[in-house]
């Protein structure tokens, strides 16, 4: 789908990824700090909780966080950091000691428990579809 159709959707979708800070601002000295300050918002746009137990959160390189067991609730948001952290109902973390999202260009794609595709979001020149 291309860029200008995905910004134009009559409903937002249920759950979405709804912001991406793929470039950790500062320097990238690969400290835990920096790497939590790379993330990607999920959001759920509907008043029901979701059970994103099983889901993933994929980068183009293939980085694959799954969510253990976590309860978003409705027009609720939670925020998946890169680095190492203690979840809380707002922030999970991916536990990793290296960065997951490019800097030109990547697409992170969501899919649910059963593997299939919920939303993606695409930066760069490589850019199809999504948006952030």
């Amino acid at each position: 789908m291309p860029a200008s159709a995905a910004d134009h959707r009559p409903n937002r979708p249920n759950v979405e990824i709804s912001r991406v800070q793929y470039d950790s601002p500062g320097r990238d000295d690969h400290s835990n700090r920096s790497l939590n300050k790379e993330w990607v918002e999920i959001t759920n746009n509907t008043r029901h909780a979701v059970n994103l137990k099983g889901w993933t959160l994929r980068s183009e390189d293939g980085h694959t966080y799954r969510f253990r067991h976590y309860r978003l609730d409705g027009r609720a948001t939670v925020r998946v950091h890169t680095g190492q952290g203690r979840d809380t109902g707002r922030d999970v973390y991916q536990d990793r000691r290296d960065y997951v999202w490019d800097n030109r260009s990547d697409t992170a794609t969501l899919r649910n428990d059963h593997r299939r595709f919920v939303d993606d979001t695409s930066w760069g020149h490589k850019r199809h579809g999504g948006r952030h």
